[in-house]
């Protein structure tokens, strides 16, 4: 599928790399790029727009104050909304306006295009008929406690989790996390066995996102988890299911 898109960010240059970026991937069709967010609400007037590539700090309107408004009151018309950003202060802020994802600037390509394909994937999903809305909005996120609030994260994102004393770090990204009150055990009973798996006292990793496996060392994206020995046979059980 092809999906409408549009660029905001004030720094010139980010903006001529990302038109470059979105024009070198098949599936965007980059509607425009704009400079400054108060021009990009005037694109999303015709409705046509799907996905939305926005920096946070800008002069005129804030891109998280933006995001915020129209998920409040445009809700099914909002464009998705990739956050495009030199600092990580607003990671966690961004699950609260669902958004897709988080780029921290310098932005390769290759992040670009990991986050453009999360996106058609996300459009993909959504045009398809489901036969049982229930069950799946049962099991395809998870809610954590962060500070005073609750928030939902979609299970599809996640790549890792960590436990650090009373707390989980869930890992979106390879340098996001989202600090969770909660302990390790009381997630690995919250998360389907069949797409997650607790290998270390420690560590809870995504099935679907391990790229490689050396003597028991798990490599998701640059990072590597050990499977230790308490964990193994389980492992070893699941390797056995996907050699088959």
């Amino acid at each position: 599928m092809i999906i409408n898109c549009i660029i905001t960010d004030d720094d010139p240059i980010v903006l001529s790399l990302l038109q470059d970026f979105a024009l070198q991937t098949p599936f965007l069709n980059l509607i425009a790029a704009y400079s400054k967010a108060a021009d990009a609400l005037k694109a999303l007037e015709n409705g046509n727009v799907q996905l939305m590539f926005l920096d946070i700090h800008m002069p005129d309107i804030n891109g998280m104050t933006l995001a915020k408004t129209l998920h409040a009151h445009y809700l099914q018309r909002a464009p998705r909304i990739i956050f495009v950003s030199g600092s990580k202060e607003f990671a966690l802020e961004s699950y609260k306006v669902d958004a897709l994802d988080y780029l921290l600037k310098p932005v390769s390509y290759e992040d670009f295009f990991g986050a453009a394909y999360k996106a058609k994937l996300y459009f993909e999903g959504i045009e398809k008929p489901v036969k049982n809305e229930i069950q799946l909005s049962a099991h395809d996120f998870i809610i954590l406690k962060v500070d005073h609030e609750l928030i939902r994260v979609q299970l599809s994102n996640i790549l890792y989790i960590e436990g650090d004393k009373d707390y989980a770090k869930v890992y979106i990204n390879e340098n996001n996390f989202i600090k969770a009150l909660t302990t390790m055990k009381d997630i690995e009973k919250r998360l389907p066995n069949t797409s997650f798996m607790r290998v270390h006292r420690s560590f809870i990793v995504s099935l679907d996102k391990i790229v490689a496996i050396q003597n028991y060392n798990i490599r998701i994206g640059k990072i590597s988890i050990p499977v230790t020995e308490q964990y193994k046979s389980s492992f070893k059980d699941v390797l056995e299911q996907w050699l088959k």
